[in-house]
Formats: structure tokens, C-alpha cells, sequence
């Protein structure tokens, strides 16, 4: 008989339009799944956890983050879109790491987004070797989070050719051995390079894998100077290739008509706010999509310019929508009054949009009774919190990563009292400072052996 876990008395955002928000109510979890959420739930066969003075909520899902990238966190913090493409492929950091080291990256970063209330990610990998692969999923499956393992473009060739009909490698292997359920936490995506970053052929023939594999495929499209000038959602619509399990990220400087395309398609858009206006890639294109009938996901994106966590990204995408419309209503010697997209809605794009873009809505993106228990609570008695007259403003405006108090996957708490579960910190650390220190050794012998 599965174990049964009953939340008390939190603020339960859940995210679900059919059933609502309580100011106070239960939750009734049996195994991994949600049974009951109301008030006064009466369950005496169960394991009663306090949610008092706590906002409890969906997990974030994260569905656009380069996971390994936690070895080199913060070693581009003035990196344009450029500079970070030849720092990190073109056979450079993203070519050295050991395959104990794609181990530690990624248990590391799966344990970062864990921590800041991430409980899914999608991790758009990039793959050496068999062998990377392997530690790759392996360190996402020891850290306990939901994720979207999207097997990946080289790290030691070269990314960003146009002529390039090099394909993904080892898929087969990874589905059947890894994946052959897609009842389980992990399941498998792929991370292609698409029609702007490799030739026109290989990025159709690997759609067509994707097909053959039955799996969610995440590209980078439709941005930087290149972006406009591509139409490469017409030219895919075109092909007759868009589908509602493509993911296109970032997708900044798409026309009117390709915004629709991919709403009307099904497909979707992962937006990364912080980095796309830190790098470069274009301002934000939440509202766009939104304007022709899509919802975005949000994405972290890379740990080498900015932080793992969902709070900011969603702070950075409704001030900057906010603003681009309201600079149009000022040009007009106009006043702003109704503000333009609304906290709750980003707070919809950071949890249930990002779950169906990983087509995972039916587990997971809202707290709904059939639905796996992926939730966290956001403590509200911090100082930065309370008093709490608006728990969506509050945890789409006020709250940060150290009011994550607790954090469940699949009726599982890997984190409880503001403190991870089961994880050698002290350990871990000392691995990733080595992983990190071999990285960034090798990379530096690199550039010193390379002609001026």
C-alpha cells in the first residue's frame, strides 16, 4: 500500500482554473499522486505535514537549461551571445570535460534547481561521447529531480555552420536503454541544432528522428541578426514539419506570421528573459507570442551569466513586457493604465506552460487531483514576505530562492526545512571544485596553444 502524506493549512496556489486557490486548504497525496485538495481534508492513515504561514505551489518547470554548465556558473558574466558560442563550443569548454565531470555538472545543476523550487527541467545537453552520455543521465537521475534529458549537438565539433550535415549519434541506444517507458521521472527529448546552426538536410533528418522516436525536440531559432532574415518557421511549415512536439527557444525576432504558425501548429516557445536581453539574442518575445494565440515557457538557460532560478526569470519577462508596451502608450502622449500581462500569467508560463511544452501537462504544471505531486512551499514568514495581501504578487515579485522552505517530486520531499535531503554537500563540493579546476586548466592550455 503506498504511503499517503497530507499538507495542512498552506495557501494553495493551484494553478488549475477548474478548481481555484484557497486562502487555507489541505492536500491529500497517495504514492506519487495528488487525491484530494481542500479544506479540512480528514485523513487519519496519513503522514501530516504543516504548510502553515506557507504559499504552497507547483514546482517550476524549467524548459530550456544547459544543465552541465554548473562547472563554469558565472565565468561569462559580460559574455554577448558571440563570445559565449566561442568560449563554449567550437571544441572549447564544452569539448573537455571528462565524462566524471558531465556526472558532477549535472547532479550539481539538477540539485540547484531542486533547491531554488525548480522541480522539472528539460536539459538541452551537449554530448562528447556514449560515456558522457551515460554520466549525464546519471547524474540527473541521482538528484532526484523530473527532467527531460534532450540528448544533444556535439561539445567538440563545430556548432555553428551552416554547412554541417553532422547529426545526433547514439539516440537509438539511449531511448531503448534509458527510456523505453516514459512512465518515469526522466524522460528523453532531443537537442538539435535546427536549420539556423547546421544545414537545412540534417536538421530535417533529425526532426524525422524525432518522429521515429516519439520525443520531444528542443532547437535554438529565430534570433540575433539572423533570426528575421531566416523565416525558418515558414520554411519548416512549408516542409510540413511543425508539430506540437518541437520547442523552439528563444524565437526573438520571428515575424507576426511565424508567431501564429507556431501557435497554430501546437509547437512552443521557450523564453529565456535574462539572458536573452544580457547576450544579445533580442528583446524578449513573450508578448508577441502571446498576441497570436501562445502561451511561452520559460527558461533559465545558462548558469555562466546568470542564476539558476525561476523567480528571476519571471520578475525579468513581466518588467520587460510591461515595458515595451508601455513605451508604445507613452510614444503616444499617453499615460499607462492597465498594465500589460498580468503576475499571475507569468506565474502560468513558469509552471503549466513549461509542462506542456515538455508535454508533461498530464503529470505535472498544476496541483489537480490524477496529477503527480510536484510542489513547493514559499515560506511567508520571512521578512521579505509578509504581510502577504497577494500570494501570486508574492511569489512573483517578492520572493527569492531562500524562501524555498520545501520542495516535493513525485510526493517525495528532496528538500524540507530550507534544506536539501539526502546530499553530501561538503562532498559534492570538493568534487566540483576539482571537475571545475580540470576544466578550466585544460581550456587555458587550449588558448595558449593556439596561434595569435
Amino acid at each position: 500500500m503506498s504511503k499517503k502524506l497530507l499538507v495542512k493549512n498552506g495557501t494553495v496556489l493551484t494553478l488549475d482554473k477548474n478548481i481555484g486557490d484557497f486562502h487555507k486548504a489541505d492536500i491529500l497525496i497517495e504514492g506519487k499522486k495528488i487525491l484530494d485538495i481542500k479544506p479540512n481534508i480528514v485523513a487519519t492513515d496519513s503522514e501530516i505535514v504543516d504548510a502553515s504561514d506557507m504559499i504552497v505551489m507547483p514546482g517550476f518547470v524549467d524548459s530550456h537549461r544547459h544543465t552541465w554548465e554548473s562547472l563554469v556558473r558565472n565565468i561569462g558574466p559580460d559574455w554577448s551571445l558571440p563570445k559565449y558560442l566561442e568560449n563554449i563550443y567550437y571544441g572549447n569548454i564544452g569539448s573537455l570535460s571528462r565524462p566524471e565531470d558531465g556526472y558532477v555538472a549535472n547532479y550539481l545543476g539538477a540539485l540547484e534547481a531542486l533547491d531554488a523550487g525548480v522541480t522539472t527541467i528539460l536539459d538541452w545537453s551537449m554530448i562528447i561521447s556514449p560515456d558522457h552520455s551515460d554520466e549525464l543521465i546519471r547524474g540527473l537521475q541521482d538528484s532526484g529531480i523530473r527532467s527531460v534529458f534532450a540528448h544533444g549537438v556535439p561539445g567538440d565539433g563545430e556548432y555553428w555552420s551552416r554547412d554541417s550535415l553532422l547529426e545526433i549519434q547514439d539516440s537509438r541506444r539511449i531511448r531503448k536503454q534509458y527510456f523505453s517507458s516514459d512512465n518515469q521521472l526522466m524522460t528523453m527529448g532531443l537537442a538539435i541544432r535546427g536549420p539556423e546552426f547546421s544545414a537545412w538536410d540534417a536538421a530535417v533528418n533529425e526532426i524525422k528522428l524525432v518522429r521515429e522516436l516519439d520525443v520531444i525536440c528542443s532547437m535554438h531559432l529565430g534570433f540575433g541578426t539572423w533570426g528575421s532574415v531566416d523565416r525558418s518557421i515558414e520554411k519548416l511549415h512549408q516542409a510540413g514539419l511543425l508539430g506540437s512536439d518541437l520547442n523552439f527557444v528563444h524565437a526573438n525576432t520571428l515575424s507576426y506570421e511565424e508567431y501564429k504558425l507556431i501557435a497554430d501548429s501546437g509547437a512552443s516557445v521557450s523564453i529565456t528573459p535574462e539572458i536573452e536581453m544580457n547576450m544579445g539574442h533580442g528583446y524578449p518575445a513573450t508578448g508577441l507570442f502571446m498576441e497570436n494565440g501562445g502561451n511561452p515557457a520559460f527558461g533559465v538557460d545558462v548558469v555562466t551569466t546568470t542564476g539558476g532560478d525561476m523567480f528571476a526569470q519571471m520578475k525579468s519577462a513581466l518588467q520587460a513586457e510591461r515595458a515595451r508596451v508601455n513605451d508604445q502608450t507613452l510614444s503616444k502622449q499617453e499615460m499607462p493604465y492597465d498594465l500589460h500581462l498580468s503576475a499571475r500569467e507569468v506565474l502560468e508560463f513558469a509552471t503549466d506552460a513549461g509542462a506542456k511544452a515538455l508535454k508533461l501537462d498530464h503529470k505535472v504544471g498544476t496541483l489537480t487531483p490524477g496529477k503527480e505531486a510536484d510542489f513547493i512551499f514559499v515560506r511567508t514568514s520571512d521578512v521579505n514576505m509578509f504581510p502577504v495581501n497577494d500570494p501570486v504578487s508574492a511569489v512573483t515579485q517578492c520572493a527569492h530562492t531562500g524562501n524555498v522552505d520545501s520542495v516535493f517530486v513525485a510526493g517525495e520531499g528532496v528538500k524540507r526545512n530550507g534544506k536539501l535531503l539526502n546530499v553530501d554537500l561538503a562532498d559534492l563540493r570538493k568534487k566540483a571544485n576539482k571537475s571545475q579546476e580540470y576544466i578550466v586548466n585544460k581550456y587555458s592550455e587550449l588558448k595558449a596553444n593556439q596561434p595569435l
